[in-house]
């Protein structure tokens, strides 16, 4: 069963970090937290169906 709890949690970190990011305006760094996560998050839901 997917673990939606850990996901919300791990998604809303990134985007924590990437808006600390943005407020250093390191827009590149806050795509790749984002796109880190949106990684990770996508094979933990494959990895479980």
């Amino acid at each position: 069963m997917t673990d939606y709890k850990m996901l919300y949690h791990m998604m809303f970190n990134a985007a924590t970090d990437a808006l600390e990011a943005l407020g250093r305006l390191d827009v590149s760094a806050a795509a790749r937290l984002l796109e880190r996560a949106q990684v990770k998050a996508e094979e933990q839901i494959l990895e479980e169906e």
